[in-house]
């Protein structure tokens, strides 16, 4: 006003400035992912955060004006996966929320309450999900007794279902990170929020040791799984190697079969358990008062269960009964 200027004016300039720099849904889009990257991790450069968007929203309305996306083009762009594929419905709707707000924080005229519209308008989901096939425990010695040539894949496979972990921690596995026989893995390689997701630290039984110790031999740039030409093994080769088998179970369901066996034969508690698979166990308050993580407890556990998974278990119990 002391410039002489209409200060109502220059805010609707100022916006229209910003619409006219940054309005399609597209740009808003990979805008809002720049500002995400710094908690995602890696960067984000696996994808998962804006992919569900690229694949199924960004296509249909990418060139649309940000401010001019309503419930009913929403609805029309989701609906023919909204009971198909529930899950990618669900994160492209949730990120398209995310997308808005930062088109409001832009300075942008946007409708914040879209996305739930169109969750009123799609309906409850008729989808029901379906769990990641897990091969039951009692199968698991015969299968691991098949995977035995020493090539990479296999012997990661191993690791894999001996130690109860999650396919990223074993595919970027590095000697460094080991020391004796435990096994200390970055906090960003375990699941969880980046910068707030602990080390975590698995007691490797002696044959998860003598993996190790065989994958030292075959592995490249201090990685004991690498990929053919570069980098480590793909999310998919392990999968892959059980496809080929024939086999519908997947990596990730031996996390069940080890659960469902420390319950059912090892009478594990569920501290030790859950916390062998690297899950949040109790309240806030209890965590905060909680400073150990059972480390030799685990290793007992992981021990036996390394037993039953060579076969050696059955043999045990045989002889104590005799």
């Amino acid at each position: 006003m002391a410039s002489g200027l209409n200060p109502i004016t220059e805010r609707e300039k100022i916006r229209r400035e910003a619409e006219n720099n940054l309005h399609t849904l597209r740009e808003v889009t990979h805008d809002a992912f720049e500002a995400r990257k710094a908690e995602l991790k890696g960067d984000g450069k696996a994808g998962r955060w804006i992919s569900p968007l690229e694949l199924h929203v960004l296509p249909k309305l990418g060139r649309v004006p940000v401010s001019e996306i309503s419930q009913i083009d929403i609805r029309n762009t989701l609906g023919p996966i909204w009971h198909t594929k529930a899950d990618t419905a669900r994160k492209a709707m949730n990120r398209l929320g995310l997308v808005l707000k930062h088109a409001a924080a832009l300075g942008l005229n946007v409708d914040l309450q879209a996305t739930d519209k169109a969750k009123a308008l799609l309906g409850k989901t008729r989808h029901k999900p379906r769990g990641i096939p897990s091969m039951p425990w009692q199968e698991v010695p015969e299968f691991y007794a098949s995977i035995c040539d020493g090539g990479t894949t296999h012997l990661a496979l191993r690791l894999l279902i001996l130690t109860g972990l999650r396919s990223a921690p074993i595919r970027f596995a590095r000697s460094d990170q080991i020391e004796g026989d435990v096994w200390t893995i970055p906090g960003e390689l375990m699941k969880g929020r980046r910068d707030q997701t602990p080390d975590f630290r698995v007691p490797l039984s002696a044959d998860a040791m003598d993996v190790v110790n065989s994958a030292e031999k075959i592995g490249r740039d201090g990685y004991l799984f690498p990929g053919v030409r570069k980098g480590v093994i793909s999310d998919a080769t392990m999968s892959a190697l059980m496809k080929r088998e024939g086999l519908e179970y997947r990596p990730h369901g031996f996390r069940s079969s080890f659960r469902n066996w420390a319950e059912e034969v090892a009478e594990a508690t569920e501290l030790v358990a859950e916390t062998a698979l690297a899950h949040v166990v109790g309240g806030a308050v209890q965590r905060a008062y909680r400073t150990t993580d059972v480390l030799e407890k685990r290793r007992l556990l992981m021990q036996r269960w390394a037993d039953h998974v060579a076969g050696r278990e059955g043999a045990v119990l045989r002889m104590v009964t005799a």
